[in-house]
């Protein structure tokens, strides 16, 4: 199982490799440039090497880049919009230079313009900014919970790609909180395989490829993104085991965005989410 969660990589890729190992993981997610604003730091040939090293030597793989939440592809005025476009683009650029596998976005919000509009403006911004990209690093656009104008149900994401020609390396990054929130009560396993049956006859589940993995504050179909940790919220531990041991859900890259004080903290909910699992199995196997 690759179980990882959010890092910083501000002081190096190999670094943030390092502390990844010591937390248990085995895989991992960052912000690919400033989270509330735009800065990119500039990533060297020696960090890349050093990095590529330190993945190897721990089996990092499936590393996960998080686009700021500053970009809007369905913004509707022009400044805001040029930035998503030139963000996009140029991420992808540098995640490819860094042998970075996924770099995860919002898909955006229609800010009052309404979901057809909203959709209209993602898909004229990634055929500038998404498709002339032939490089190895998918862009995963992210499921959401619904929440004010923002755009990313399941049948919203499908029919962005669809509009594109279902892109080969355009796929999905699920999220258990943004799910619960859309509808989806994870708390019965009939839930998840709804899930995976709607994946399937939507978008394909070829092209889900990782999973953001967080409790919710709040319950199933509520519209709110509310993040809990692991165990402490509706979900519960119930729900997080039904959900992550699905059979096609265990094979992807899980990245914890639990809200934590520090990274420890992270390790002891990978440590217990190991635990969980392999209890479960023991349970199974009698």
């Amino acid at each position: 199982m690759r179980l990882g969660s959010h890092l910083s990589v501000s002081k190096g890729f190999d670094k943030t490799a390092e502390i990844a190992h010591d937390l248990g993981a085995n895989t991992f997610q960052f912000f690919t440039r400033n989270p509330r604003g735009g800065a990119a730091r500039k990533i060297d040939e020696k960090e890349i090497i050093a990095w590529q090293a330190v993945r190897k030597k721990y089996d990092l793989l499936h590393i996960v880049g998080h686009l700021p939440y500053t970009v809007n592809m369905a913004a509707q005025t022009e400044r805001p919009y040029a930035f998503a476009k030139m963000v996009v683009a140029d991420d992808l650029q540098r995640m490819e230079a860094v042998g970075i596998e996924y770099l995860v976005i919002h898909p955006g919000s229609h800010t009052g313009a309404g979901v057809g509009k909203g959709i209209e403006r993602i898909v004229s911004c990634l055929e500038e900014a998404f498709l002339p990209h032939l490089g190895k690093t998918m862009l995963l656009l992210e499921t959401m919970a619904g929440q004010g104008t923002e755009i990313g149900s399941v049948e919203e994401i499908a029919e962005i790609m669809e509009r594109l020609g279902f892109p080969q390396n355009l796929g999905v990054c699920l999220d258990s909180c943004h799910l619960t929130g859309a509808g989806y009560d994870f708390k019965q396993p009939t839930e998840v395989d709804r899930l995976i049956n709607d994946l399937q006859n939507t978008i394909g589940l070829e092209r889900v490829k990782a999973v953001h993995l967080n409790d919710s504050k709040f319950a199933p179909g509520t519209h709110k993104d509310r993040h809990a940790r692991i165990g402490e919220g509706y979900l519960g531990k119930e729900g997080i085991l039904n959900f992550i041991t699905h059979p096609f859900i265990r094979k992807l890259p899980l990245i914890l965005e639990t809200p934590v004080n520090d990274y420890q903290e992270y390790g002891e909910e990978i440590a217990m989410l190991r635990a969980w699992v392999e209890e479960k199995e023991q349970k199974r196997r009698g």
